[in-house]
């Protein structure tokens, strides 16, 4: 330490103690100032440059840390029959593990009130190396093809002209999109709108694949279900929320672990053969298509545990990074072409938000070894190289260089044959599950879907309202016909209601000037 510091003294970013913090240097104390303010402008360009690009989507999430405990059972089967990954396999660790929960569409400051899906992104610490559970509250997808997923997003996302969401280019482009009818029948029900964090359930949404020693693949679904049960939201009682505090799902999270109240998720797997599944009205790949539980069992493998708030929400939170594509020795890629458009866009949006070395911080570094030939880069925190390495290699192969593991069971080698083609899938079967969601629904479930989809169909075009009805009526009649129907009522009764722009002018106070 210098002469004149302590360890409570502050200093700038060179160690220098700083003995004035309060005043920057000027000519006379009324200024003008000097060029030569080191200090002040070391400081005010690191504020200037505090914030990352904000996510494209998942913008505004909350995170904790915690544990993950396997069971190492598939029913009464030992788990090493189906993979070989260790997380599962080996029940005498506890794996640690990072979460971040998201809201989808909205920005960095959002309420977490709004309708919306949420993500649920678990990061593993295995002792293979990091694996990233990257998926959603909602256990399908608006989409099957990655062709699509800008268009869905930019859909959803504000005007680019106006800068405000609007319900109707949202309905415009779901009318368009036939297979999202099953997913808009979640979400705008009460599922749409989880009660919070802890209380909600999570889902991979994509089809993965488990490979076991002897390299046999098997398909598999993720499930995390709550321990604290499910609650969810009306529109209603969401608005209610949202003008009391715009911040209650992070601060419930945050509060129930500070109070050692730590939430719990059990992960359940879905397992079926590696194949098309022609006897299924559907491909097992499609996104927009649950496995019904009653064909497919669920089996619990493993239980969650968050235990720990971070440190630093930027730190952590904010530079959380998760990729579909971050898989260990025992889990791989399905064919899913939703997986395999996310797989590449995950990992380049985090290289773009938060830089080419985004795997040295320390929130999405594994805990363990890691030797690699990539160098540089802006913002190298160090080398990734263990200490016996020669420092002038930098390449493979080499006499002295890194070398290849060895190879850990039989590798998966998936037979695939056929045209190379741009064509959707044979079995879309669009609207067959969307009306098996609305008829499982509770009555006051069904009420507030329609409310809240006819409130937003009506803000749309004629002709999109048209296609919705015709959509919905595929899905159910009777939900084609009560959508139809609270259309037109609403109609009747919007013409006599201000809008929230009206009632700012009408409803506001006059203020002097001062």
């Amino acid at each position: 330490m210098a002469g004149n510091e302590t360890d409570q003294t502050l200093t700038n970013r060179q160690g220098q103690p700083i003995v004035d913090n309060q005043n920057i240097k000027t000519v006379t104390n009324r200024g003008p100032s000097t060029l030569e303010n080191y200090d002040f402008l070391e400081k005010i360009s690191h504020f200037d440059r505090e914030r990352i690009p904000e996510r494209v989507v998942h913008g505004r999430g909350a995170g904790a840390h915690g544990i993950f405990q396997s069971y190492g059972k598939v029913g009464d089967e030992p788990i090493s029959n189906y993979t070989r990954a260790k997380v599962f396999t080996n029940t005498d660790v506890e794996t640690p593990v990072f979460v971040r929960f998201s809201t989808v569409t909205h920005g960095t400051h959002s309420p977490e009130s709004l309708r919306d899906p949420r993500g649920f992104a678990v990061k593993f610490y295995t002792e293979d190396g990091n694996w990233d559970l990257v998926g959603n509250n909602l256990k399908i997808f608006f989409i099957r093809d990655a062709m699509k997923f800008p268009d869905l997003i930019h859909a959803f996302k504000p005007d680019p002209v106006t800068n405000t969401q609007d319900p109707a280019r949202i309905f415009d482009f779901i009318s368009n999109t036939p297979e999202a009818t099953h997913m808009i029948t979640f979400l705008f029900s009460p599922w749409g709108i989880p009660a919070n964090y802890r209380q909600m359930q999570g889902s991979g949404v994509n089809t993965y694949k488990w490979v076991n020693s002897e390299g046999k693949g098997v398909l598999v679904k993720y499930h995390w279900e709550p321990l604290q049960g499910i609650k969810n939201l009306t529109q209603e009682v969401a608005e209610k929320i949202q003008a009391e505090d715009f911040n209650h799902a992070t601060v419930d999270l945050y509060q129930a672990i500070e109070e050692g109240n730590y939430p719990e998720w059990e992960l359940y797997v879905q397992i079926i053969e590696d194949h098309d599944h022609p006897e299924l009205d559907f491909d097992p790949l499609d996104d927009t298509k649950l496995w019904y539980k009653d064909k497919f069992p669920w089996h619990k493998v493993g239980k969650m545990t968050l235990n720990r708030n971070p440190k630093n929400y930027f730190a952590e939170v904010e530079q959380a990074a998760f990729g579909t594509g971050v898989l260990v020795d025992g889990l791989e890629f399905s064919d899913d072409k939703m997986l395999q458009g996310r797989t590449f866009s995950y990992s380049d949006t985090q290289r773009h938000r938060v830089g080419a070395n985004y795997l040295q911080l320390p929130i999405n570094a594994p805990k363990k070894r890691v030797a690699t030939n990539q160098r540089d880069g802006q913002m190298t925190y160090y080398v990734d190289t263990p200490p016996s390495h020669n420092p002038h290699i930098n390449y493979e192969p080499s006499v002295e260089g890194l070398k290849e593991a060895k190879r850990n069971g039989k590798p998966h080698e998936p037979e695939v044959s056929g045209r190379v083609v741009k064509e959707p899938i044979d079995r879309p079967n669009n609207f067959g599950q969307a009306g098996e969601t609305y008829n499982r629904l509770s009555d006051w479930e069904k009420d507030e879907l329609i409310k809240n989809l006819v409130a937003g169909i009506s803000q749309a075009d004629e002709r999109v309202q048209t296609q919705m009805i015709h959509n919905l009526s595929e899905a159910d009649s009777d939900y084609g016909r009560r959508v139809k129907e609270g259309i037109e009522s609403f109609k009747k009764r919007g013409a006599m209601k201000p809008s929230a722009v009206e009632e700012a002018q009408q409803l506001s106070e006059p203020s002097s000037p001062y």
